[in-house]
């Protein structure tokens, strides 16, 4: 079936764009996707013309993204480069008490399960959501920043609130071929995260892609949502 015959629903929250991908029945899985330039759209075209299984996707752009998706406060990681301000907090919030509540009434419901992906930062922010909220049972993270100072640390040390049944890790395998101090340790951090869940229990999977952090971004991120969705 083609999803995009359903068509799609946009509504504005807080400088948000949501834009709804429903399914075309109920009891389907939905999964949120933050984005960084409106992605969205090309990626559910993808997923639906792979033949994936019925689903929703909700894709939210317009974040505010070194605030939105950082944890916490981290200094320019270089010469020129913004700092991250600590919004995810914020943005969760948001994120659980207004969007997905509004999103999900414009999808047929009840939902079977909901899953939350992203790249880059907002790959991070997924893994971080996991520790904060019960909402999400599935994560997709695809080059997730795990170079973020502190995040494998917090990452090991503190209690899920409802540890996912399915978590998705890719990298490309470039991306810490750099001088970088902080980017250099990507690879590393994301292996040693990736172990630490699998020593939990969860069904977890790596991918270590060809290429540096910007090659075939939404390649990469309907490659890990359709992992999500095909478990």
């Amino acid at each position: 079936m083609n999803h995009e015959l359903c068509g799609r629903n946009v509504f504005q929250i807080s400088d948000k764009t949501v834009t709804v991908y429903p399914a075309s029945s109920q009891d389907r899985p939905v999964v949120y996707l933050n984005t960084f330039s409106g992605e969205g759209k090309r990626v559910y075209r993808a997923l639906c013309n792979m033949g994936c299984r019925d689903f929703s996707l909700i894709a939210v752009s317009g974040l505010a993204w070194n605030h939105d998706m950082a944890p916490w406060d981290i200094p320019p990681i270089s010469k020129g480069d913004t700092p991250c301000t600590g919004g995810a907090d914020e943005y969760l919030q948001l994120l659980s008490e207004e969007i997905i509540p509004k999103a999900e009434k414009l999808i047929p419901g009840p939902v079977s399960w909901r899953g939350l992906a992203g790249y880059s930062l907002a790959g991070l922010f997924a893994l971080y959501s996991i520790y904060h909220t019960e909402l999400f049972s599935r994560i997709a993270s695809m080059s997730g920043s795990l170079w973020f100072p502190g995040f494998e640390d917090y990452a090991i040390s503190q209690e899920m609130k409802n540890p996912p049944e399915h978590l998705y890790l890719s990298l490309g395998d470039k991306e810490c071929k750099t001088k970088n101090p902080y980017l250099k340790t990507v690879q590393e951090h994301t292996e040693a995260i990736y172990d630490f869940y699998k020593s939990k229990g969860i069904d977890t999977e790596f991918q270590l892609n060809p290429g540096g952090h910007y090659k075939n971004v939404d390649p990469r991120t309907v490659a890990g949502i359709a992992w999500i969705l095909g478990r």
